[in-house]
């Protein structure tokens, strides 16, 4: 098998890589793209720890192929922070202490701003329910849900 030549959008930046045609997304932005805040969990597509958007939706990215990214616009919770300021739902995060060992942390930021960027005004039934393929063995989810909430409210205030 021959490697595939992927162009696309990452964080922002125009990003160029070769990779296999069996290459997961998720494998190609940790080994060729050094974007290691997307954490392998399950593999399967069951955990959420490897979430990311592609063209502004929210995708495991242990199912998807790398190849499948031409041309697309990828954010990763590296492309949150804008230098040292920490995005409003990263903050909240530390506030709020909704993060432990870290494995689930990256994909719980990433698919809450998925979730932000649709419905700035989310009720505590709608943020679980849109974290439900999200999964953490150690916050208990409460402070992960407070963190989105007041997240959200300080969006809207500074909106």
């Amino acid at each position: 098998m021959s490697n595939i030549h992927v162009t696309t959008t990452v964080n922002g930046d125009v990003m160029e890589f070769l990779c296999e045609p069996d290459e997961s997304l998720m494998d190609a932005l940790r080994d060729r793209l050094s974007l290691t805040g997307v954490k392998e969990g399950c593999g399967s597509g069951d955990c959420g720890a490897c979430s990311v958007t592609v063209d502004g939706r929210l995708v495991c990215s242990c199912l998807v192929l790398a190849a499948e990214a031409e041309g697309c616009k990828i954010t990763t919770v590296e492309g949150l922070a804008k230098g040292d300021k920490l995005h409003p739902l990263q903050q909240k995060f530390l506030e709020h202490a909704a993060l432990q060992c870290g494995i689930c942390t990256p994909g719980f930021l990433v698919a809450s701003k998925a979730l932000l960027d649709r419905n700035p005004n989310p009720t505590e039934h709608e943020i679980r329910y849109w974290l439900a393929g999200n999964l953490c063995r150690c916050t208990g989810y409460d402070k992960i849900v407070r963190a989105v909430v007041d997240a959200a409210a300080e969006l809207r205030r500074t909106a």
